[in-house]
């Protein structure tokens, strides 16, 4: 059976703390698309793959692993920007 990529628990944390206080970002994908908006939640589907709800025009799911760079577009955040790769 195919084991679903996963992303490190350091970067999962940054994942968490964006989603905690709701900090507007700025994500890379690995296939050169950026998508910004309102980190949400993260969501787990029964194949273990996991998603960032990101709240833009609409609420959209970005799969972690496809996340290249995440950038904090709110101010006096805990962190600026984290790299994925």
């Amino acid at each position: 059976m195919h084991q679903p990529a996963i992303i490190s628990c350091a970067l999962h944390d940054y994942i968490e703390i964006a989603c905690l206080y709701g900090y507007q970002i700025k994500l890379l994908l690995k296939d050169g698309q950026t998508v910004a908006g309102k980190a949400i939640n993260i969501l787990s589907t029964p194949e273990k793959r996991e998603y960032l709800l990101l709240a833009c025009e609409q609420q959209i799911k970005i799969e972690l692993i496809e996340i290249k760079e995440l950038q904090v577009l709110t101010p006096q955040a805990k962190f600026q920007s984290v790299s994925f790769t």
